[in-house]
């Protein structure tokens, strides 16, 4: 069985499960879900800036409005709920675990423990900090010794 640990920062839509769960064939996979709850990492103004780039002017405004941190737990916990129900339902396996730290450090010990072929970090796009090499996948690349596939998560 393939096993991918896949990074994310909100929900699974139907298009990034169909996505995630047919790179690979008929092949079989196993995911281990990685969820960071929002404002544990990324900055408020760096999110403000995104959403600025992508056109998305009246998510840059409320970007301050967002629960952050602990508070923002009860959501990560429930976005990670949804996000195993429809790998499940999907036909594959999938566990998953909340971010309580630096989610690399995480992510590095995970693929240790699983013995991981892959990462796949699905997130929105973070011009900034892909511009200087600071996103999640191109930190993960120097640090966990798979290879790391980095995908542009849908909406609906």
């Amino acid at each position: 069985m393939f096993t991918s640990v896949l990074m994310i920062e909100k929900p699974l839509t139907a298009a990034d499960v169909e996505f995630v769960t047919t790179l690979h064939g008929d092949e079989e996979i196993s995911f281990v879900v990685l969820m960071q709850p929002r404002g544990d990492q990324a900055d408020v103004l760096l999110r403000a800036i995104d959403d600025v780039a992508l056109g998305e002017l009246d998510e840059a405004v409320h970007e301050g409005d967002e629960p952050e941190g602990a508070q923002a737990r009860p959501m990560a916990e429930k976005a990670m709920a949804v996000s195993l129900a429809a790998l499940r339902q999907a036909g594959s396996e999938a566990v998953g675990r909340i971010v309580e730290d630096h989610p690399l450090d995480l992510l590095k010990s995970v693929v240790e423990e699983t013995g991981a072929d892959e990462v796949i970090v699905l997130t929105a796009p973070h011009y900034v900090e892909e511009f200087f090499h600071r996103d999640w996948a191109s930190q993960a690349r120097h640090k966990v010794g798979v290879p790391v596939l980095k995908l542009f998560s849908h909406s609906e």
